[in-house]
């Protein structure tokens, strides 16, 4: 006669089984086949991300050059020198900016 808990027994060894996530080498042809293909399929999308990722960094790098080199040009230079003059603080309220 079985034991009432055998099946019990059973059952929590199997679970402990899948649980355990055997090897590779272990699955059937067609699940590893899929594993592999998922895999692949994963690092194919994760370059196209960064070849997107590294074309934008560079576009913005040439817009960033482009901008630096607009305001270091001559007609910008009288605004952004500023000898001796004060500076005007464009958040403070105009009525205390005319006082000081």
């Amino acid at each position: 006669m079985i034991h009432p808990s055998w099946p019990v027994i059973g059952l929590l060894f199997l679970i402990g089984y899948a649980a355990a996530a055997p090897d590779a080498d272990l699955w059937p042809q067609v699940v590893r086949s899929s594993a592999c293909q998922e895999h692949t399929n994963l690092h194919k999308r994760l370059d196209v991300v960064e070849k997107r990722v590294e074309n934008t960094v560079e576009k913005l790098e040439s817009e960033l050059a482009a901008l630096l080199q607009a305001i270091d040009a001559p007609q910008w230079r009288p605004l952004l020198e500023n000898t001796g003059e004060k500076t005007v603080d464009i958040l403070q309220d105009p009525v205390e900016r005319g006082q000081s």
